[in-house]
């Protein structure tokens, strides 16, 4: 069974227009989840919980996405060998 990981992250952004953090050494990593529903419902609750602020954000990376076993390596991985 193949995993759909995905990341919930978020934090404060510069600009509510934007998609730039005022600081990323305070980027709230809320966790790692093994489907986009639980990934939804945790993305959800911080969503909610920090509404009354205008420039938290919250976000859903798509791990599974960024990794295709199938293709090939990038010049950076190939450095490693």
């Amino acid at each position: 069974m193949t995993q759909r990981l995905h990341l919930v992250f978020g934090g404060e952004l510069i600009d509510p227009s934007r998609n730039a953090f005022k600081d990323v050494n305070d980027i709230h990593l809320v966790g790692m989840f093994p489907d986009y529903a639980s990934a939804y419902d945790a993305w959800k609750s911080e969503a909610q919980r920090t509404v009354d602020n205008a420039h938290m954000r919250y976000y859903i990376a798509h791990i599974h996405r960024l990794r295709d076993e199938e293709a090939e390596a990038s010049p950076t991985e190939e450095l490693d060998n």
